[in-house]
């Protein structure tokens, strides 16, 4: 649920004119929870909730509660798992159940980015195939992919071969989950087809009907685009070269507090009151933190609660001054931590009072 973590950002995203899904992915159980007594379950318009998180020992009690209480409205968790002594933590945990059930998993895998997952060419996913198959407490619902590298991206073609790329690791490691099953004595309590999950805000921009169609062609299961940062978008992804200005949704509102003619190696710079709570220490290959709307500035240093202006490289308008006490409007460049800095989002609408006039205030769920 990349990145709004609001019932109204929610709604859109799930219900919109490209399409309607029940599913979501949470990265927190706080955000599961949320989404709950916001009553998005109880009207059906989430019915499947995955935790995006390798399962960890001290989450399945919880996990266990949200499942409890989704099911009531027909809901389902899904979990990712990518270590064999995560499955001998669900099973002890079933064990001591009046009624044992089976958790629908995901296997995370890795890539190559290294980040969560494990590799289809270590010894490891073998043995993690063989306790998958063999468990009482798992129903192996597919495989699940992120291709966090594909931020290096700076074309459409790029993005394609990174999505090629995410796609061909799931589609190897469900072949030897489908020779897993085979084995398996209890091969029906298993989904079929596999459901092979992959996507990050990339690839999932380069996945149009064509390329998709295309890479379905010999999947051993069926295909499935979670589509990361879309709603608000950043200099990160604008970087990439497969998004315009016109469609990143964020900014951030600073006030301009000093200026300092003359300082930055001769150029001026500005002082404003927005840091690296506002905008987070993430930077991206344009550099800088944030650059301005409209001027020839950017976010070049940031401190705790303030932010230094500079001008952008290669600026060569002159004379362009900052007043002090002005406001200046600033794209971030990774929207999802800096969106977990604010308290409410301000929304505006490009259709009303030229994209200047706060049209609602939505609440983000926030917490661990």
């Amino acid at each position: 649920m990349s990145r709004t973590q609001t019932v109204e950002g929610t709604r859109l995203q799930l219900q919109s004119t490209a399409g309607t899904t029940h599913a979501v992915v949470v990265s927190t159980l706080m955000e599961a929870w949320a989404v709950v007594k916001a009553g998005l379950v109880s009207d059906s318009t989430v019915k499947d909730i995955l935790y995006g998180l390798p399962i960890a020992f001290n989450k399945i009690a919880d996990l266990s509660d949200l499942w409890d209480e989704i099911s009531k409205d027909g809901g389902m968790v899904r979990i990712l798992i990518d270590h064999p002594d995560q499955i001998k933590f669900l099973e002890r945990f079933e064990s001591a159940r009046d009624s044992p059930r089976r958790w629908s998993a995901f296997v995370k895998i890795d890539g190559g980015q290294r980040r969560a997952g494990v590799s289809t060419k270590t010894p490891l996913f073998q043995k993690l195939l063989s306790a998958l198959f063999t468990s009482p407490a798992i129903s192996v619902y597919g495989f699940y992919g992120h291709a966090g590298n594909s931020y290096a991206s700076k074309s459409s073609s790029e993005a394609s071969s990174f999505l090629s790329g995410e796609v061909e690791a799931i589609n190897t490691a469900a072949e030897a989950g489908l020779a897993a099953l085979s084995l398996s004595s209890d091969s029906a309590v298993h989904q079929q087809p596999f459901v092979l999950s992959v996507g990050s805000t990339p690839t999932a921009h380069a996945a149009s009907a064509e390329t998709r169609a295309l890479l379905s062609q010999s999947l051993h299961g069926v295909l499935e685009l979670h589509a990361g940062n879309y709603p608000m978008l950043d200099l990160q992804q604008h970087h990439t070269g497969l998004i315009d200005d016109g469609r990143i949704a964020q900014r951030v509102l600073a006030t301009v507090v000093s200026y300092y003619p003359g300082r930055g190696d001769g150029e001026d710079e500005a002082l404003i009151d927005a840091g690296a709570l506002a905008f987070s220490k993430d930077t991206g290959p344009s550099g800088g933190y944030g650059d301005v709307i409209g001027k020839g500035w950017r976010v070049g240093r940031i401190s705790q609660e303030h932010g230094i202006l500079t001008k952008l490289p290669g600026e060569t308008a002159p004379g362009e001054v900052l007043e002090v006490g002005s406001q200046v409007e600033i794209i971030g460049q990774h929207a999802c931590l800096i969106a977990a800095a604010y308290p409410w989002y301000y929304i505006v609408d490009k259709d009303v009072g030229q994209g200047k006039k706060v049209v609602d205030i939505w609440v983000p769920w926030k917490g661990w």
